[in-house]
């Protein structure tokens, strides 16, 4: 027997049972009980099944994993406890046919674990793996409480990834760092937004509280889950990217610190930036400085900082952007000499000025446009060599829409990483909103572990059987029909997201998309995509079970209504202008109905209720005033986005989506209003009187009513619903 396959069974002898109680770090871990992380990751992914599993280390300096074993005894090798998972997960998929995602899963496990029939190897083919966009912590949700993070982190491990943004709890960090020069408590808590904003703010794109003041005990509360998800990345063998510091400070920083050039940065779609500290001088570094050993001492250790020098329009002034760039890397290196800076390849981000600047061998560049538009084609060119990472952005703002671009991820990937002399090093899972697509997530997370080129009609094929649990001909029918249609998009339009629904849209006969900047026609063959639905219908009984399939019949049947939309909308438009009032009337109706019957099946599932989210916010509220603000925060920000300047300028309904609550709230109350001005103006004979949408909206937002938080009725039969009803049509 080698030396190394004595190794490798010596790992695992007894490690079988393991304890996990008080498995998360303690705030002096760097890297805490790693050995038995994977072993209590899986025993809550899996429950009294993850007793048959073994882990164990496997040397090498390629992140990589092996599975192999006798039956109810698997044992799983790999470099980390996330690569241990990662091995898991293949395990899962190819052995037993199970699955687990961040939407939906499916763990009919039988009693005994089969053996893999020859030992499972991967090795991943780029060293970074990274995953959540900027916004994550807004769009997803702000006011998730450790359960959430707990279940969320671990899935992501399983699926593969190693660098995590960790963004909650920078607001208790910039609070203690700047009190620190000048600025009180009050004053800063009133330029912090509050959390469901704070993406925009870690940008440098606005501040100041939608709602109010955040509270002291709100940022110690934050502060302490950042700490734990922090720590709980580390443990389980992955990297937390951090925020790292690049210049924002409030108001009246210069006159607090005298000498201090200061750079004001305007507006951003009506709302204030935060200053601009020119990283060039000594209060910048003595800000830094102070900000990185705070960071150090909440948060732990990292070496991964995200920063966006003058993001979306940011103004350098009097500062040349290249010099700029070096004072900002100096102060990281000082602090940290082995950090990587991670910054976002976004329109016209990063610019060769600061690339050029720094140490290209310690930035990355997450890139959120590989899949968006044709005419990126050259990013080592664009970047001039920077290491970068592949990314995909499939929603903006949450939307519900199904689909992803998967045919420019088969085609460009591998012929971009295997480019001689190339600088593609990572992949970037960056969607605006996680827990969703989560047959996207699944492939995406894949393309860097695959040894072959990607056969996208076998991956759905393989997907179908893991995703229920066994080989279904129904289940087969309803991916391909998918994979042709959401699934079978490109760039080649210029867009990476699916059109959004008409239903979410603010009421005109003229609407063609909800979000401002979303696609203006589907992207595929509506009546095509219908057939999946009849497909999922007709699986076998025996595999409707799961939540993965109730979560895939809920997202086909949700998405068949809502592409509706854009057919019955146009003739609503002609019989409008036909004058035809008893046409309006029944097509109104025949609207109002649609969007009722999107809104029963949406109940069906906790996981499009509008209400359960805003219970969420109000969750982390010491009082009923506070509850108040933090309901407002959550809510408005997939709605109005908070201010009418910055709703007008195009972020209403930015974030819109296909929940319960606002489909049958605010969408409902907004075409209800709208059709009876229509009607109202063709029974007088004139133009038909402007509505306050604003007013409306944000009358609803403070005042939603009632919002449901737990699910009602049954997803199958709602989906057998829409069917019929639609076959009617």
């Amino acid at each position: 027997m080698s030396l190394a396959r004595r190794t490798f069974l010596t790992a695992f002898a007894g490690s079988a049972v393991v304890s996990c109680t008080g498995a998360s770090a303690t705030p002096d871990d760097a890297v805490p009980r790693a050995p038995r992380a994977a072993a209590c990751a899986a025993r809550r992914l899996l429950g009294h099944h993850a007793h048959q599993l073994s882990f164990g280390p496997l040397p090498g300096a390629r992140d990589s994993f092996r599975v192999d074993g006798r039956p109810g005894r698997i044992r799983v090798a790999g470099t980390s406890p996330a690569v241990q998972l990662a091995g898991l997960r293949h395990y899962l998929k190819h052995v037993v046919h199970a699955n687990i995602s961040w939407a939906g899963e499916q763990l009919d496990l039988p009693g005994l674990l089969p053996a893999p029939p020859h030992p499972l190897t991967g090795t991943a083919n780029v060293p970074h793996r990274f995953v959540l966009n900027d916004t994550n912590d807004g769009y997803t949700g702000a006011y998730h409480d450790w359960s959430y993070w707990e279940r969320e982190l671990d899935v992501l491990a399983l699926h593969g990834f190693n660098e995590v943004l960790v963004y909650v709890g920078a607001d208790a960090l910039y609070h203690r760092v700047l009190s620190r020069f000048g600025h009180g408590d009050r004053e800063l808590r009133e330029w912090i937004p509050s959390p469901a904003h704070q993406p925009w703010w870690l940008l440098q794109n606005m501040a100041g509280p939608v709602g109010g003041p955040v509270s002291t005990g709100l940022l110690a509360e934050r502060a302490r889950l950042g700490r734990r998800i922090a720590d709980r990345v580390r443990e389980l063998g992955m990297r937390p990217v951090l925020p790292g510091y690049f210049g924002t400070v409030p108001p009246g920083f210069a006159e607090r610190n005298p000498g201090a050039h200061v750079v004001a940065q305007g507006e951003w779609y009506g709302y204030r930036r935060p200053d601009w500290l020119d990283p060039r001088g000594a209060h910048f570094a003595r800000v830094a400085a102070t900000f990185y050993r705070v960071q150090r001492e909440m948060f732990g250790p990292a070496d991964l900082f995200k920063m966006d020098l003058l993001h979306e329009g940011g103004k350098a002034g009097d500062v040349p952007v290249a010099e700029a760039a070096r004072g900002v890397e100096k102060a990281l290196r000082t602090a940290h000499p082995e950090a990587t800076w991670v910054i976002l390849g976004w329109r016209r981000n990063p610019p060769k000025a600061i690339v050029n600047a720094v140490d290209k061998s310690r930035m990355l560049v997450v890139d959120g446009i590989s899949d968006h538009f044709p005419t990126v084609t050259d990013r080592d060119a664009d970047w001039d060599g920077t290491p970068y990472a592949f990314g995909s952005i499939w929603n903006f703002g949450g939307h519900t829409t199904l689909g992803a671009n998967t045919r420019d991820w088969a085609d460009l990937y591998d012929r971009w990483r295997t480019r001689p002399g190339g600088a593609l090093r990572g992949t970037a899972l960056l969607p605006e909103a996680a827990d969703n697509n989560p047959a996207a997530f699944e492939l995406f997370s894949e393309l860097a572990w695959r040894e072959s080129p990607l056969d996208l009609r076998d991956w759905f094929d393989e997907w179908s059987v893991a995703r229920y649990g066994g080989r279904d001909p129904e289940a087969v029918a309803a991916w391909d029909v998918l994979r042709r249609t959401a699934y079978g998009t490109t760039r080649a339009d210029g867009w990476g997201e699916g059109a959004d629904g008409l239903f979410g849209a603010r009421p005109s006969l003229a609407a063609r998309s909800a979000a401002s900047w979303s696609p203006k026609q589907l992207r595929y063959d509506a009546a095509e995509f219908e057939k999946a639905l009849d497909h999922l219908l007709a699986v076998r009984p025996e595999l409707r079970h799961s939540s993965a399939y109730r979560t895939d019949l809920l997202d086909v049947a949700r998405q068949t209504l809502s592409n509706r939309s854009r057919a019955l909308l146009p003739r609503i438009k002609d019989v409008y202008e036909a004058g035809d009032a008893a046409g309006l009337d029944r097509l109104s109706r025949a609207w109002l109905d649609l969007m009722d019957l999107l809104e029963r099946l949406l109940a069906t599932d906790a996981r499009h209720l509008l209400g359960r989210w805003v219970a969420d916010a109000r969750a982390w509220g010491a009082d009923d005033a506070e509850r108040d603000r933090l309901g407002y925060d959550q809510l408005s920000l997939v709605t109005s986005w908070g201010t009418r300047a910055g709703a007008e300028a195009g972020l209403r309904d930015y974030a819109n989506r296909e929940w319960a609550g606002l489909v049958g709230g605010l969408y409902r109350t907004r075409w209800v209003t709208y059709f009876a001005t229509l009607r109202t103006a063709l029974d007088e004979r004139r133009e038909p009187e402007p509505v306050d949408w604003f007013a409306l909206e944000d009358a609803w937002v403070r005042a939603p009513g009632e919002l449901r938080i737990h699910p009602t009725g049954n997803t199958y039969k709602v989906a057998v619903q829409v069917r019929e009803r639609l076959r009617r049509a």
